[in-house]
């Protein structure tokens, strides 16, 4: 079952390779290239229920949505990357060898789903 429909509950240490707390599942996504790392996340998105959330068009149009700044500490802060209820696709803060994308999707049935995703209240 996706897991939009079936969100992994809490205590759930691992689940695909990710991690999850019942409130926010997170994975990373490691390809040769951008381009192939950022298919991995879309076809990821597609088979666990989140097929039908607008996401960047491709991979030049996901790096209009990363930070341009080397201020890490900025990068602590905010999220670098495209971010759109109930998902996050987020560069990796360091520059490995091969491009890693962080995936975070949240549980859309969490109670003040809406202002903890934003950050407003926890």
């Amino acid at each position: 079952m996706p897991i939009r429909d079936d969100f992994p509950p809490a205590g759930n240490p691992s689940y695909m390779d990710g991690t999850c707390d019942g409130w926010e599942y997170r994975s990373e996504f490691q390809g040769t290239t951008l381009e192939n790392t950022y298919n991995m996340v879309l076809q990821f998105l597609e088979e666990e229920g989140y097929g039908d959330l607008p996401v960047p068009y491709d991979v030049e149009e996901l790096l209009l949505f990363r930070l341009k700044t080397r201020n890490k500490q900025i990068l602590m802060f905010d999220d670098n990357g495209y971010v759109h209820n109930p998902i996050k696709i987020l560069f990796d803060k360091f520059t490995p060898k091969r491009p890693k994308l962080i995936l975070c999707l949240y549980n859309e049935e969490a109670e003040n789903h809406l202002v903890r995703f934003h950050k407003v209240k926890n």
